[in-house]
């Protein structure tokens, strides 16, 4: 463990952020109710000035040559010593720290008081910057959608990491995380139903995987996500004696049993159901049900109500006495209901539990003119109003009398507010489009914002901040507009001025083609870095998602989210236009060349006029028909076999063709017959009989009965297995291992897959069946994968910006019996972008081996297999590729077999230096100006000619060095490394050790009286017991008699304290 001391000593950027005051940004702060708040706070004090060399020199006054001895210094020596050690400052402020150390009035400090007293004091100052910081915001966009009434609810699933969104016409649009249009659904498979009711609200139950939607039929309707047909309704609650037009869920984190669902209806009531088993069963069927468990089971509301259910039972209250209930929500923290109206009279109603009884005790604020909404801050133990009478209004639930805070600021009604919990703000929002930010401890109005909102007087207005992605929805009508917050300002060199979505190489012309959101395509020289030319507005302002080449080099294509596919030169001449998407919202994520055609995936079809869910297809294009500009899709004759998203496809000569999707289904097909034979899944295999070719059903003829044994298995556990829509095996990229030829003959792995929960499979396409699969990064959601030519080596990125190059040439090469875990040697793991990779290159210029990753973070970065520091296009500097990357060059011979004891050396000393490498090394004086643009890895080893005897016997799973760990970390505290302690050394054994005989010598043993066994605890339990039996007398006696001294001593302690006052 660390000492405090170590601590200060590492924390290298203590003496800048100790000098420094909170940082406010340049928004002119508005006062409201007399309050006032300094800028430069708390920077005067001296211990905010102390820098690390001065913390380094009081650590060595309080030092002791014994380690066992603690130095403390009284006041007068605590005032000579800093003055004299640290040779500035007053003895009044010496004095001033000294007595705030001092809390208890000890009348000393030690060097553990000190520093924990400075450590509190920068915890403080960080939370209260957070509190200041505002908030910088991108341009307002509007998201494209299908909705064609109302948004009544945006919701997010935190499981599948996608966004919900739910109009009064019925219909449910599912997005994406990067806020991409996937699908949009009809609620309810009745078209003649939806006309004749509306949908009032949505709420997800994520610990059953289930959303229940209200209807203005008195109906509330449960639909359950994991199912694979079309979207069932698995319960139905009917006759409800209101309109539901407000619902809220809430689970226990701890219990996912226990949840509750709440709801408000027209007639001023606020019922809950109160769940007890979520998991087995929201409720029980009723004994005339049929016996189909996919058929919609029917609750009756009045059953709820008689108790017939025991796995839930009903809470309810009438104290808004008509009003229509606008809000509801319950706090497990006061475990209280808090409702809202918009009347004047009970407009916040606060209903209590009693556990005991399932009855509510009942408490209301009064608001005048009432309130539109509110939100609740359990850290804070605030509620906050959205008033009718333009005030936002603070509220402490136990305070009924009057608010304890007020801000004043909006010149309409104010219609939504909401915390941002993170920082103690609060945004609010008025009818007249004014949005605000809030600090709440000080009541101070820190932004305000204006955006071009529509400008209909009449709106229904939904607001929702989604304070993980810091992007905030506001809806108006149909509408939905998207506020998404500024990453922090980075001075790092952007290769784009937008996020970068695709990167490619083109060894004809040795060329990096990139593209990025803005529909910008830009080409650059891979030898020096030097960006040659760049082609704007290649799709009007549409995203490139996707880009490929021809297989000659000579032609780029570029897919986008307009649904098009444009065919260019290298003279930015576009020669056609595939019109993929068929006009519609789509999203293009591969673009595969073959020899007679092109391939397009990862769009949905969807039947609007049969509301029928019609699955995912492969778009061909094929060139013999590129007779014109503009050009049609045509049928893809081995139809639909996919159920979700297309997200990735690979092809391996002559005619292999695998596409993955989102539900972690592996397609393979005939690309010849463009027929589709197996499905690979990590929980099952199974092959296809429609339409299989005659090379197909020859292999299938000459299976042997152990496979069809297999086979069988697979079927069952196809049809047991629950379709996967939460995301967790997406398949985010394909790659096949062209240069194993031989794995027909020998067994292996000829097929790599990637994507969600950061794991990497290896399969044999031949066999059907999984060989291996590893954790690649953990806990960071989809990856993305590339492997070199001859296969020897895969690099993996994730969203955080880490990038990870793994040795597999002789990983898999074999097939086993069981399903390999372990994963193969590491031979490096960095972080060389600061936000999500997008893309990834492996290449060849010169015979060096580098690898070219793009980001979201505008930058694109090639850096080398080894020990080689990474380069950023765009960089002031141009760079010679064969001086940074001639180590190592591609070389069979650098694979050398040595002992294993020889290896674990190596490997123990590598492991070392990634623990406690946080410095960056500096290049060659010669090369100094352009090694200020590259970002160095937390890794500088010199792999040279060790880095594969360490490949060879990599530990398992790889142990993340501290700085991969912190590296997040943000605040005050984001200088802060932690080092590895020095080695102690080597300590004599102690005199008992080399002589025991002569200290533990044994003693005869003495005749001891026998202690009587104590009777067992289930044998003298009669009744429930509280302290008083549950401690013996004498524990209870002796305790009872320190309470009274401690007492006595601090009324004598403040007895004394008056007369020295006095």
């Amino acid at each position: 463990m660390l000492r405090k001391g170590e601590a200060i000593r590492g924390y290298t950027g203590a003496a800048l952020e100790l000098n420094k005051g909170p940082q406010l940004e340049t928004t002119c702060l508005e006062k409201t109710e007399g309050v006032t708040v300094s800028k430069d706070y708390g920077t005067g004090l001296l211990e905010n000035q102390l820098c690390v060399e001065d913390f380094m020199k009081i650590q060595q006054v309080f030092e002791s040559q014994d380690p066992r001895q603690t130095i403390c210094m009284a006041r007068e020596e605590f005032i000579q010593k800093m003055t004299d050690t640290v040779g500035w400052g007053t003895e009044e402020e010496f004095g001033e720290l000294f007595d705030k150390v001092d809390v208890a009035r000890d009348g000393f400090v030690d060097w553990d008081k000190l520093i924990s007293f400075v450590l509190l004091s920068l915890y403080e100052r960080e939370e209260q910057t957070k509190a200041t910081v505002v908030p910088q915001w991108k341009d307002l966009e509007f998201l494209p959608g299908k909705h064609k009434d109302t948004i009544q609810k945006v919701v997010y699933l935190k499981n599948s990491s996608r966004y919900l969104t739910i109009s009064k016409e019925g219909l449910l649009g599912i997005w994406g995380e990067n806020l991409k249009l996937q699908e949009s659904l009809p609620i309810t498979s009745d078209a003649t139903k939806l006309k004749h009711l509306w949908v009032t609200s949505l709420v997800s139950l994520e610990n059953v995987n289930k959303i229940a939607v209200a209807f203005t039929s008195k109906e509330i309707c449960f639909y359950d996500l994991l199912s694979k047909e079309e979207f069932p309704c698995q319960y139905k609650l009917q006759g409800l004696r209101g309109t539901p037009i407000c619902m809220d869920y809430w689970h226990n984190p701890l219990d996912p049993k226990e949840s509750i669902l709440s709801f408000g209806d027209i007639t001023g009531k606020v019922q809950a159901i109160v769940f007890t088993a979520a998991m087995i069963s929201l409720f029980e069927r009723p004994a005339n049900a049929c016996d189909d468990e996919e058929a919609t089971m029917t609750i009756d509301w009045a059953g709820l109500l008689s108790g017939c259910h025991k796995c839930c039972h009903i809470l309810q209250h009438t104290l808004h006495r008509g009003d229509w209930v606008r809000q509801v929500t319950y706090s497990a923290s006061l475990d209280a209901f808090i409702s809202s109206t918009t009347s004047s009279t009970n407009t916040v109603v606060l209903a209590w539990r009693e556990k005991s009884r399932n009855l509510l005790k009942m408490t209301s604020f009064h608001i005048a003119q009432g309130i539109h909404a509110f939100d609740y801050h359990s850290r804070l133990n605030l509620i906050a109003t959205a008033g009718i009478d333009n005030k936002v209004c603070l509220w402490n639930p136990y305070v009924l009398s009057k608010p304890v805070g007020v801000l004043w600021g909006h010149s309409a009604s104010v219609i939504a507010v909401q915390f941002f919990a993170e920082r103690k703000q609060l945004f609010s929002f008025s009818r007249d489009k004014i949005l605000r930010l809030w600090d709440i401890q000080h009541q101070l109005s820190i932004q305000r914002i204006a955006c071009s909102f529509p400008k209909s007087q009449d709106f229904r207005c939904l607001f929702q901040f989604d304070e993980t992605h810091g992007r905030l929805f506001i809806s108006f009508n149909n509408q939905l507009a998207l506020l998404a917050m500024k990453n922090e300002a980075s001075k790092r060199v952007k290769s784009h001025a937008k996020g970068v979505t695709c990167v490619l190489y083109n060894s004809l012309l040795k060329q990096v083609i990139s593209s990025d959101v803005g529909s910008t395509v830009s080409f650059w020289m891979i030898e020096t870095g030097q960006k040659i030319k760049q082609f704007s507005g290649c799709h009007g302002n549409a995203e490139i998602s996707t880009m490929a080449l021809d297989a000659n080099e000579s032609r780029l294509l570029t897919g986008s989210t307009d649904g098009t596919v444009k065919v260019w030169d290298f003279n930015g001449y576009c020669h056609h236009t595939l019109n993929a998407g068929q006009d519609g919202v789509v999203d293009i994520s591969q673009i595969l060349v073959l020899k007679k055609s092109i391939l397009v995936v990862g769009w949905e079809r969807y039947d609007i006029a049969s509301w029928k869910w019609n699955g995912k297809a492969v778009t061909v294009f094929r060139p013999q028909n590129f007779n014109q500009f503009s050009i049609q899709s045509e049928e893809w004759k081995g139809g639909i076999h996919h159920q979700d998203d297309i997200l990735c496809a690979a092809f391996l000569p002559p005619q292999t063709l695998a596409t993955g999707s989102y539900d972690g289904e592996i397609v393979l097909w005939n690309s010849s017959t463009e027929n589709a034979h197996h499905v690979l899944h990590p929980d099952y295999q199974r092959q296809l009989t429609s339409k299989l070719d005659p090379e197909t059903q020859k292999l299938n003829t000459k299976r042997s009965c152990s496979a069809h044994c297999l086979a069988q298995q697979a079927t069952l556990a196809t049809q047991n297995f629950e379709s996967d829509t939460e995301g967790n095996n997406a398949v985010m990229k394909l790659c096949f291992l062209e240069a194993r030829k031989n794995n027909t003959v020998t067994g292996g792995a000829n097929l790599v897959s990637c994507g969600a929960s950061g794991y990497v499979r290896f399969w044999d396409t031949f066999k059907k069946e999984l060989l291996a699969e590893f954790l690649a990064h953990a806990g960071v959601g989809s990856i993305i994968m590339s492997t070199d030519k001859q296969n020897q080596y895969l690099a993996t990125g994730d969203p955080d910006g880490w990038l990870k190059i793994w040795n597999i040439e002789d990983y898999c090469t074999n097939s086993t019996e069981n399903k390999i875990t372990q994963s193969p040697p590491l031979l490096r793991s960095f972080q060389p972008h600061e936000d999500r990779i997008s893309s990834l290159q492996m290449c060849e210029p010169g015979g060096h081996l580098i690898i070219i990753s793009s980001s979201a973070d505008c930058s694109i970065c090639v850096t080398g297999l080894c020990n080689a520091p990474s380069l950023i296009f765009g960089q002031a500097g141009h760079w010679d590729i064969e001086s940074y990357f001639s180590l190592p060059k591609r070389d069979s011979s650098l694979i050398e077999n040595k002992s294993q004891e020889e290896s674990m050396k190596i490997n123990s000393l590598f492991s070392k230096k990634e623990s406690c490498s946080t410095e960056d090394s500096l290049l060659a004086e010669k090369n100094k100006d352009i090694s200020t643009h590259m970002v160095r890895s937390s890794e500088e080893i010199n792999f040279s000619q060790e880095y594969k005897k360490r490949n060879i016997y990599k530990k398992k799973t790889h142990k993340p060095c501290h700085r991969e760990i912190i590296q997040k970390s943000a605040g005050i505290f984001r200088s802060l490394s932690l080092r590895m302690l020095n080695e102690l050394p080597e300590v004599k054994q102690p005199e008992f050790l080399l002589n025991p005989d002569k200290y533990f010598k044994e003693e005869p043993e003495e005749d001891e009286p026998q202690i009587p066994e104590l009777p067992l605890l289930s044998e003298t339990l009669k009744a429930v017991f509280d302290e008083k039996n549950l401690f013996p007398k004498g524990i209870l006696d002796h305790e009872r008699q320190d309470k009274q001294l401690c007492q006595e001593t601090s009324g004598e302690v403040k007895i004394k304290r008056n007369k020295k006052q006095l």
